[in-house]
């Protein structure tokens, strides 16, 4: 694959059945790079010699692949404690065959890292939930570290102390972080530049993604999207922190809305921010 200097401007996008289509879109924005998000329902029999000569085909770099799962939501903060990743206890166990699909998967196109949002880690280590998530995390390290890969966890559902005590909890030498600095803001856990101070050397990967806090009259609720430079993050401070902490991989724009073309405009004004701030 295309190989990504410093600091490039990537994407976060999202695998459908036509690899090839996928790529075209994702370069027609000038990227040519990025992290793979893999839908819960996308079937992957068959998928990987496809994706591995789009990719080679159109000289396009992959840096992650993302699992999402089937029956998450992500609505509001009940309903992401009630669905998301590892937490729920009756989809564990077809979660854990279908991460461990994914890992394949991403092992078969050449891609050097796996990710996906865990769900909220419970703060009590003796909590049976944190127990079970911790061990299923530790099957999941053993099994991408056979194809040489990492296993990032997507930050934001806990405060960055308790991401970081999780990490060590583990002890697994290919476990990090792909920090994503809006989802501190949208979840309430913490200022995002601190945060990344605090777990700056378990950063694998990042995200660029902006959004405001949640209002403090609904605990309930999550905090709001804005596009790249318009909401809380300040991408200032953030690219300088990422530069503090010796960051020196790509720059992963997530921009999730339904309407495409403003998704598509908004992607390209995050894109010459981040061109901007890095030059």
């Amino acid at each position: 694959m295309q190989a990504v200097k410093e600091m490039e401007v990537g994407l976060m996008f999202w695998a459908g059945p036509d690899a090839a289509a996928v790529l075209r879109e994702v370069k027609a924005l000038g990227i040519r790079c990025g992290q793979l998000g893999v839908p819960g329902d996308l079937p992957l029999d068959g998928a990987a010699p496809r994706w591995k000569a789009a990719l080679e085909r159109e000289h396009f770099h992959l840096t992650t692949v993302f699992a999402a799962y089937r029956g998450e939501s992500y609505a509001d903060v009940p309903t992401v404690q009630r669905t998301v990743g590892f937490i729920p206890q009756a989809t564990r166990g077809e979660r854990e065959a279908r991460t461990l699909e994914v890992i394949d998967f991403g092992a078969a196109i050449g891609v050097g890292s796996f990710a996906c949002h865990i769900g909220f880690v419970p703060e009590d280590t003796a909590h049976p939930d944190y127990i079970a998530v911790r061990e299923m995390v530790r099957r999941i390290c053993d099994h991408a570290a056979k194809h040489g890969m990492t296993f990032a966890l997507e930050t934001g559902q806990e405060p960055a102390h308790v991401l970081r005590e999780f990490l060590h909890d583990v002890g697994r030498p290919n476990i990090g972080i792909n920090f994503d600095p809006a989802n501190m803001i949208l979840y309430g856990t913490g200022d995002p530049i601190e945060a990344l101070g605090i777990l700056g050397p378990h950063v694998l990967s990042v995200h660029c993604k902006d959004g405001d806090w949640p209002p403090k009259d609904n605990p309930a609720a999550l905090g709001t999207e804005q596009p790249l430079g318009r909401g809380s993050v300040g991408m200032e401070r953030y690219i300088r922190k990422l530069k503090e902490i010796g960051y020196r991989g790509s720059l992963n724009i997530e921009r999730e809305i339904e309407d495409r073309e403003q998704q598509k405009r908004d992607i390209l004004m995050g894109k010459e921010l981040l061109q901007r701030l890095t030059g």
